[in-house]
């Protein structure tokens, strides 16, 4: 008999500031009674719910649990930056640039994002959460700008389109002086990343998916020809799992020490008062990369994204055991406080309202496990900080692997070699967090 506990849970610091934003949630329904399914979807991310609506998609008659640890959107889908791109955009290199093909890379990320678009449509989800605004990379050095102008020649070549910016450009765009220049490509969707999922989870809600929020999923274990999956108040007795749950793979066992479980820090300011607004200047919405990857990454919105806010985002610390502390989620509001006020001195000394940590998860050789990990379980994990497209692609295409289907997604993803292992603890983690607050210290302007 096969069973797959879990050794940790997801636990995050601080709180997921997109779901804050928008309007309380109607209270959590966890699972309390025994059930069963066609499918058992664990983990209700941008993998999970693209998972479930392909599911749908492909044999409506399907019955889909989906099992979230948390809220909808209060895990690692309300604490990502919100950009969901469609260019290479690889981040263990020095501008973005992939090192595989690209050109399949980006049709799959097209894919992913019409995806997105159809469901918006199909589930009314509000039309500010999904703003096909394109995005840019910013430079705020000499260095920088040689990033962005390597990259231009990569899309060059791919035959993409992109406009170079100059400072003055970039200061009417974002009301700062900070930035030398930038680059902007107009394929990249702009979300409210909480807003999005929040939309998607009660489509697929509305369609006869059954969404069970505050339901950790503890173990899973082979039961005849199906799966029986245990969480804290019930199980539900299932013919296939998809495991949806990126970095938390390892939890159940597979690639062990092969995936990199990364946390990346943001803070967002207040509502911004019409005063501030007025000093701030600038577009009303906009978003910013940096050209070196280990830089800062910027948001602006606005009402229809839950208010006029600034998100500042940025500070990697690698942590193996998934679990960061409070000081380290106060040590990264300091540093972007410092970056706030460097890139608007006009605004300097804000307070910032929110401040929270969002887990990341990659592999060395930056490949995702989007394959079947087991008899009848599925994986769509480690999205290479990814998470809104890759997330959505896995998603996908664990879909079309459990039903039996062959499609470009998994064609692509089952191509992938599997995650490289990692060196030894203690090495791995202070070998890479030694690495890293080199690199944030190299890119500090950025």
């Amino acid at each position: 008999m096969s069973v797959r506990a879990a050794t940790s849970l997801p636990s995050l610091q601080g709180p997921a500031a997109w779901n804050r934003i928008l309007p309380e949630p109607a209270p959590a329904a966890p699972l309390g009674r025994n059930i069963t399914a066609d499918i058992v979807v664990i983990g209700a991310g941008f993998a999970g719910l693209s998972a479930a609506r392909r599911l749908k998609q492909i044999d409506a008659s399907l019955s889909v649990v989906v099992l979230e640890a948390a809220r909808i959107a209060d895990g690692s889908a309300g604490r990502n930056s919100g950009f969901m791109i469609d260019l290479p955009h690889e981040l263990t290199s020095e501008d973005y640039s992939g090192s595989g093909d690209d050109r399949a890379m980006i049709a799959l990320n097209r894919q992913a994002i019409a995806f997105g678009r159809d469901a918006v449509d199909a589930y009314q989800i509000n039309q500010n959460y999904f703003d096909p605004a394109g995005k840019v990379n910013g430079a705020a050095s000499a260095a920088a700008d040689a990033h962005n102008a390597s990259y231009a020649q990569h899309l060059e070549s791919l035959g993409e389109t992109y406009e170079r910016l100059d400072q003055q450009q970039m200061r009417e765009m974002t009301g700062s002086r900070h930035y030398q220049s930038g680059l902007y490509t107009p394929g990249t969707v702009m979300l409210q990343p909480a807003g999005y999922i929040r939309g998607l989870a009660s489509g697929l809600a509305r369609q006869g998916v059954a969404i069970f929020e505050e339901t950790p999923a503890l173990s899973f274990e082979k039961r005849g020809t199906g799966w029986q999956v245990t969480t804290p108040g019930a199980t539900v007795q299932t013919a296939k799992i998809i495991l949806t749950v990126n970095g938390h793979l390892e939890s159940f066992g597979f690639e062990r020490g092969r995936l990199m479980q990364l946390f990346l820090f943001a803070v967002m300011t207040p509502e911004l008062e019409p005063d501030a607004l007025k000093k701030l200047g600038g577009q009303p919405r906009w978003g910013i990369t940096p050209s070196d990857p280990m830089g800062t990454t910027l948001r602006r919105i606005d009402s229809g994204q839950g208010g006029n806010r600034i998100v500042t985002r940025t500070c990697a610390l690698l942590k193996s055991g998934m679990r960061v502390q409070a000081h380290a989620v106060y040590r990264a509001a300091n540093v972007m406080q410092r970056k706030f006020d460097a890139r608007f001195p006009q605004l300097a000394g804000l307070k910032m309202e929110y401040a929270w940590a969002g887990h990341l998860c990659l592999s060395l050789n930056s490949v995702s496990v989007m394959r079947q990990v087991e008899e009848g379980v599925y994986a769509g994990c480690v999205q290479n900080g990814l998470g809104t497209t890759r997330g959505t692609l896995t998603g996908i295409g664990a879909a079309d692997q459990a039903l039996g289907i062959s499609s470009h997604v998994t064609r692509y993803f089952s191509k992938d070699a599997p995650p490289v292992k990692l060196p030894p603890q203690p090495l791995r983690d202070i070998g890479a967090n030694a690495v890293l607050r080199w690199k944030e210290w190299r890119a500090s302007a950025e």
